[in-house]
């Protein structure tokens, strides 16, 4: 009785009102991915574009990757008019608008007519979803104290995965009966989602607690010992102090140096293995033989599912078993998915259900990892820093991964699938020995949110 209370406590945590709105702005977060990455490598692979070209296209995602050098800004910049409804929810909105700016425009241009032009449209798509990453992930943070921070990544997850039904099953659904344009129109519409939420939700209050007044008080002193400079270059370097200095300091200044590498390290290498696989998914099904249907069917619906539920489970296991003990679970899943793929790799014509076995791997093993990764990763920031920190923390991750993922085409030409999937496995060799570190670690101090 007192286990099933124990579960049930902690199911609850799903039914507070911004655990509950961060599902539709998790669904924001996730539904311009696909259709300037994953969904828009089917787009160029029907429209005769190479394998080459399209691993290429995935340095797009490079803008989701270096969201931390624009991050101080949407964390201390006002912006006119629109910072009347929040610091948050502002750059929110502006970066909403740019999304739907982007998709309309990628809907109503062809890759085989100007490739450098379309991949231009994406970048300004993917530029666009990245400031509306940032701003969300500080409102995700910022909006609930740490013993709802494992539910609210849940909550994410979901929405995110649902976006990634919406944009990869339902547009390569849509592109199937109506053409690559009329599926990009209809995902366009779609953004509304996070749009409507964004305007219906509540500001979140950042507070600020004594150690980071003490950062703060740099900028203070920097103000008095320069008097003497031009007032611009005086404020300029005044606010970079305070926006991109503090934060690092203030990290390491709470984990200490022989913690903090190791932790930094650990957000690094942890994603390598499900990125470098996860961008040639979509070219290896159609390569195989699987038509756009069989593709929306196993891994765009059955495969989200299974994310959905990986998510949900891995929301239980963090309140429960804590993250370090999450982390390792994902990340047997998902070792053991690149292994299944590699053998279904040497098969002449795989059937659907060995597919659908190595979505299963994959996917659940996705949920359960990414969601305890972005728990990891939030419960490391200080709110008054949220945006600068998480950024950074996703730049570390996706910067070398994606850069190491845009490869996969010449790895694939080069070697074949099979031998991609068993590298994509051991690349994530260095994290499994950072989580063994992670476990024997005391509780990290952090950060006062009260």
């Amino acid at each position: 009785m007192q286990r099933f209370q124990s579960w049930r406590t902690s199911l609850s945590a799903y039914a507070h009102p911004r655990v509950l709105a961060m599902l539709f702005l998790g669904f924001s977060a996730g539904l311009p991915f696909p259709l300037v990455l994953t969904t828009l490598s089917a787009r160029l692979r029907q429209s005769g574009i190479d394998r080459t070209t399209i691993g290429y296209f995935s340095l797009v995602g490079l803008a989701y990757s270096l969201k931390y050098f624009w991050a101080p800004v949407v964390d201390r910049l006002h912006l006119p008019l629109l910072h009347r409804i929040g610091r948050r929810r502002s750059w929110m909105l502006l970066a909403q608008c740019g999304i739907a700016a982007g998709v309309v425009s990628m809907a109503l241009h062809d890759p085989a007519g100007n490739a450098v032009q379309f991949a231009w449209l994406a970048v300004f798509t993917a530029f666009s979803s990245a400031t509306q990453d940032i701003a969300l992930d500080a409102y995700r943070i910022e909006a609930v104290g740490m013993e709802r921070q494992g539910a609210m990544a849940a909550a994410y997850q979901t929405g995110y995965q649902l976006a990634l039904i919406c944009a990869g099953a339902g547009a390569l659904l849509a592109a199937a009966s109506y053409g690559w344009h009329t599926a990009y129109l209809v995902m366009a519409g779609c953004v509304g989602v996070g749009l409507l939420t964004t305007l219906l939700i509540a500001e979140p209050e950042a507070h600020i607690n004594r150690a980071t007044l003490a950062q703060e008080a740099r900028v203070v002193a920097f103000l008095e010992r320069s008097a003497h400079w031009p007032d611009w270059l005086r404020n300029l370097v005044a606010w970079l102090i305070g926006a991109v200095v503090c934060p690092f300091v203030d990290f390491f200044s709470r984990n200490g140096l022989r913690a903090g590498l190791p932790i930094l390290a650990l957000i690094v290498t942890f994603r390598l293995n499900y990125t470098t696989m996860g961008v040639a998914a979509n070219t290896f099904y159609i390569d195989m033989g699987f038509t756009l249907d069989q593709i929306a069917l196993v891994s765009k619906v059955y495969g989200v599912i299974m994310t959905l539920a990986g998510a949900l489970i891995a929301g239980l296991l963090v309140k429960r078993y804590g993250i370090p003990r999450t982390l390792l679970i994902g990340w047997v899943l998902l070792t053991v998915a690149n292994l299944f793929y590699a053998y279904v790799a040497t098969l002449n014509k795989p059937g659907l259900n060995l597919l659908a076995t190595a979505v299963s791997f994959d996917n659940l093993g996705n949920g359960i990892a990414g969601t305890a990764f972005i728990a990891y990763m939030s419960s490391l920031t200080n709110t008054a820093y949220t945006a600068t920190q998480y950024a950074l923390f996703g730049t570390l991750w996706s910067l070398p991964a994606k850069s190491i993922a845009s490869q996969w085409g010449r790895i694939v030409d080069a070697f074949g699938y099979p031998p991609f999937f068993v590298y994509t496995a051991l690349i994530g060799l260095p994290s499994l020995l950072l989580i063994v570190w992670l476990m024997r670690q005391p509780p990290a101090p952090a950060p006062a949110r009260t």
